[in-house]
C-alpha cells in the first residue's frame, strides 16, 4: 500500500460522485447553492478507470460520497465495479438516506457493505431546520431498508450549538441501546465563506461526553480509546451498539490519517482541511496513460500534508464541504 512522507499507509479513498444534493443542510451549503454542470464531473468510464488504478496502487477501501451520491445515475454499477476491482476489499456509502429505501437492496446486491446515514436529530422540527428541506420519515424508511438489506449501519450527526447539542444527542445515543449501530457525533469544521458560522456552532467532544454522562452515567471506552477510522468509540451501559466521536478540531487524528478524497470534478484532495489538490480530470481528458496518472497519484500521496492548520487559523477556502465530499 502507498506510504506518504510521514510513513502513514494511505489506502482509503473517498470518492465524491456529485456536488449536488437534495437537502440544504445549514452547516454545509446555502439554500440557493449552484452545482457544477454534468460535463465538468468525472464520467462513469473515467471513474471506473480511476477506481481500477487506485486498486492497483494499493488502495483497499472506497467510500462513495457527495453531495448526495444516491442522486448519481449509475451508482449501483459503480459500486459493483469497485467491489469487483482487484485490491479493493471494502466499499461503503455516505448518504442522507432520503433515497435509500429504493436503493438499499440493489446496492447490497451489488456488494455494498456499509451505509453511513446522516441524521442530525430525531425531532422532525429540528431535522427540518437543520436540513431546510428534509423529511425525517424518508430517512427512517431508508434506515429500515438498509437494515433489511443487511448493510452495516452507522449514523452521522453533525452537532450544532444551540440547535441539537442537548436532548437530540441523548436521543440519538439511545438508539445504540437496542440496535447494533454506531452513532457518530461530528464536530463542525470551518470551510470557506461558511467558516464563521461553523466555528460558532462547533461543540467539542468533551462537551458532548458531559451531556451523555449526565444522561446515562459513565460510558465505557471501547478498544482502550484506539480510533475506529477517525472515531473514538464509547458504549452506553448495556448498549448493543457504540457511540463514535469524530473530533478533528478539538482532538485531531491526523497522525493516523490514511485517506484521500477524489472530488466529483476529478481533483484529488490531499487533506480535507487543506487546499492542496491535484487535478486528475485534466490528465484523463488530456490523454495521459495509466502509468503517467499513477505516477501523479503516487507523488500526491507522498506530498500529503501532516495535518490541518486550524490551530494556526488556516481555514480551507477553495471549496465548501459539499464540493469536496464527506
Amino acid at each position: 500500500m502507498p506510504l506518504d512522507s510521514y510513513h502513514r499507509d494511505i489506502d482509503y479513498l473517498r470518492i465524491s460522485l456529485t456536488d449536488a444534493c437534495n437537502l440544504r443542510c445549514v452547516y454545509c451549503m446555502p439554500e440557493n447553492m449552484t452545482f457544477r454542470p454534468r460535463d465538468e464531473l468525472l464520467s462513469d468510464a473515467e471513474l471506473r478507470r480511476l477506481i481500477t488504478l487506485f486498486g492497483t496502487l494499493g488502495f483497499r477501501k472506497i467510500r462513495f460520497t457527495g453531495g448526495e451520491p444516491t442522486l448519481r445515475p449509475g451508482l449501483v454499477e459503480l459500486v459493483r465495479h469497485a467491489v469487483n476491482t482487484p485490491g479493493i476489499t471494502a466499499v461503503g456509502l455516505t448518504t442522507n438516506g432520503v433515497l435509500l429505501d429504493q436503493l438499499a437492496q440493489p446496492l447490497a446486491d451489488a456488494g455494498l457493505q456499509t451505509a453511513n446515514v446522516s441524521i442530525d436529530s430525531l425531532d422532525e422540527e429540528k431535522f427540518r431546520k437543520l436540513t431546510r428541506w428534509g423529511n425525517l420519515r424518508d430517512v427512517h424508511a431508508g434506515l429500515a431498508a438498509a437494515a433489511r438489506a443487511g448493510l452495516r449501519i452507522k449514523l452521522n450527526a453533525v452537532v450544532c450549538r444551540g440547535v441539537n447539542d442537548g436532548e437530540d444527542v441523548v436521543a440519538l445515543a439511545r438508539l445504540t441501546l437496542n440496535n447494533p449501530w454506531q452513532v457518530r457525533f461530528i464536530e463542525q469544521m470551518p470551510f470557506g465563506n461558511n467558516s464563521d458560522f461553523q466555528k460558532r456552532g462547533m461543540v467539542s467532544e468533551a462537551e458532548l461526553l458531559t451531556v451523555l454522562t449526565t444522561a446515562f452515567g459513565p460510558l465505557e471506552l471501547v478498544n482502550g480509546g484506539q480510533l475506529d477510522g477517525e472515531a473514538r468509540l464509547y458504549r452506553l451501559p448495556g448498549g448493543q451498539g457504540a457511540l463514535g466521536f469524530i473530533s478533528p478540531v478539538s482532538a485531531p487524528f491526523c497522525a493516523g490519517c490514511n485517506r484521500m478524497r477524489l472530488t466529483a470534478d476529478g481533483v484529488l484532495r490531499l487533506c480535507l482541511l487543506r487546499d492542496n489538490e491535484i487535478n486528475l480530470l485534466n490528465l484523463l481528458r488530456g490523454g495521459e496513460n495509466d502509468d503517467a496518472i499513477a505516477t501523479c497519484i503516487r507523488q500526491a500521496v507522498h506530498e500529503k500534508p501532516w495535518g490541518h492548520g486550524l490551530a494556526q487559523h488556516l481555514i480551507p477556502s477553495a471549496r465548501g464541504m459539499s464540493e469536496i465530499g464527506g
